[in-house]
C-alpha cells in the first residue's frame, strides 16, 4: 500500500482552498464587468492553462480587439466627414480635449482656492482691526469645471431616481396586489409612459417656477426642474416590474399569509417583498438607464447645468475644438450610464439570491 505525503495533502487543500476563493470572486467579477479576471487567477493557480487561455482571449481578448477595430475605423473615415465646425475629430483630438478638460478643471480648482485663501486672510484682517462687522463671507463664481458638471448631472439623476422609486414602488406593490389597483393605475401608465421629456419639461418648468418662488431654497429651480422631469420620465420601468414581481409570486405563499392571518404590513415585508426584489431591480435599473438619457435631453433643452448644458454649449461654440470636446461628453455620458447600470446591479447582487453564491 502506498503512503500517502502529509505535504502533498497540504498542498491539494491549499489548491482547494485557493479555487473555492476564486469562484467566490468570480460572482463580484461578473456583477462589476471583470468576468475576464477569473480565467486570469485560475490560469496563474494552475487550472487548466490552455482551457483557461480560451476564456481569456473571449472575455478580454475579443473585446479589446473589437475596440482596436472600431478605433482604426473610426480614426480611418473620420478625417473624410467635414462638418460646419470641421472634420469630425479623431480618437487623437478627443483624447487631447480630454487632457484640456482635465487640465482647465485643475486650473478653474487652482482659482478657487486662491480666493478662498485671500478672503480668509482679507477677513481675519477685519477682525484683528476690530472690524467684525465688515467680515464678508463670498460664495467662489468661476465657471463651473468639467467635473462639476459631471457631479451636478449625478446628482440630478439620482435624486429624480430616488423620488420615482419612493412612487414607483408603494405604487407597484399596490397593484400588484389588488385587481381594481391594477385597473386604476394600468391606464395612467399607458398614457403617460410613451410621453417624451420634451413634451414634460415646459409643463414641469411652469409649475416649478410658480411654486418655488425663490431661487434661494435647498435646491436651485433649474435642479428641480431637471430632476421632476427624469422622475416623470423614469418611474414607468420600475412601476411596471414591481406589480409584475408583486403579482407573479407563489400563489401557495399567498395562501400560507392568509392561514397565520399575517398582517399586511408583515404580509409586504416578508412575504411580497423577497419574492418581488428580483424584478422590483430590474425595473430599477431599466429606470435609472432611461433617468440618465432623459437628464441629458433635459439639461440641453432647458440649459440648465448638467453635462447636457456642456454639450449644447460647445456645440453653440463653434470652434473647432468644439467636436471634439462633445465628444469626449458623449464618451463620459455612455461610460456613466455604464457604471450607473453596475451599481445596480451590484445593489441587486447583494439583495437578491442568486445561485453563484
Amino acid at each position: 500500500m502506498t503512503a500517502i505525503d502529509p505535504s502533498q495533502l497540504d498542498a491539494e487543500a491549499r489548491r482547494a482552498r485557493r479555487f473555492t476563493r476564486i469562484n467566490k470572486a468570480d460572482a463580484w467579477f461578473q456583477v462589476f464587468g471583470l468576468a475576464w479576471m477569473t480565467p486570469i487567477l485560475k490560469a496563474a493557480a494552475g487550472d487548466n492553462p490552455r482551457a483557461q487561455l480560451s476564456e481569456i482571449w473571449r472575455l478580454l481578448g475579443v473585446p479589446l480587439l473589437a475596440i482596436a477595430i472600431f478605433l482604426v475605423a473610426w480614426g480611418t473615415l473620420a478625417p473624410k466627414v467635414q462638418t460646419s465646425l470641421g472634420a469630425i475629430p479623431g480618437p487623437a483630438q478627443v483624447w487631447e480635449q480630454a487632457v484640456n478638460l482635465n487640465a482647465d478643471a485643475t486650473r478653474e480648482r487652482a482659482k478657487e482656492v486662491a480666493f478662498y485663501e485671500r478672503q480668509d486672510v482679507r477677513n481675519a484682517k477685519l477682525v484683528a482691526d476690530g472690524q467684525a462687522d465688515k467680515v464678508k463671507e463670498r460664495v467662489y463664481t468661476g465657471k463651473p469645471t468639467y467635473y462639476a458638471q459631471i457631479w451636478t448631472s449625478i446628482k440630478t439623476v439620482f435624486f429624480g431616481f430616488l423620488i420615482a422609486s419612493l412612487i414607483a414602488i408603494p405604487l407597484g406593490i399596490l397593484a400588484g396586489l389588488s385587481a381594481t389597483a391594477n385597473a386604476a393605475i394600468n391606464p395612467l401608465i399607458q398614457i403617460f409612459k410613451p410621453v417624451s421629456p420634451l413634451a414634460w419639461l415646459p409643463i414641469v418648468t411652469m409649475i416649478v417656477s410658480a411654486l418655488y418662488a425663490t431661487n434661494d431654497g435647498l435646491f436651485s429651480k433649474s435642479f428641480l426642474v431637471s430632476a421632476i422631469t427624469v422622475t416623470l420620465c423614469s418611474l414607468w420601468p420600475t412601476l411596471i416590474n414591481t406589480a409584475l414581481g408583486v403579482s407573479s409570486i407563489d400563489k401557495d405563499l399567498v395562501s400560507v399569509s392568509k392561514v397565520l392571518k399575517m398582517s399586511t404590513y408583515s404580509k409586504i415585508t416578508k412575504l411580497v417583498l423577497p419574492s418581488a426584489l428580483p424584478l422590483i431591480f430590474t425595473g430599477l435599473r431599466l429606470s435609472l438607464g432611461v433617468g440618465w438619457m432623459v437628464l441629458i435631453a433635459a439639461e440641453m433643452l432647458a440649459q440648465n447645468p448638467g453635462l447636457g448644458k456642456f454639450v449644447w454649449d460647445e456645440f453653440q461654440n463653434g470652434s473647432s475644438q468644439s467636436l471634439a470636446k462633445i465628444m469626449v461628453a458623449v464618451f463620459t455620458i455612455g461610460i456613466i450610464g455604464f457604471l450607473l447600470d453596475r451599481v445596480m446591479y451590484a445593489l441587486q447582487s447583494m439583495f437578491t439570491f442568486s445561485e453563484n453564491r
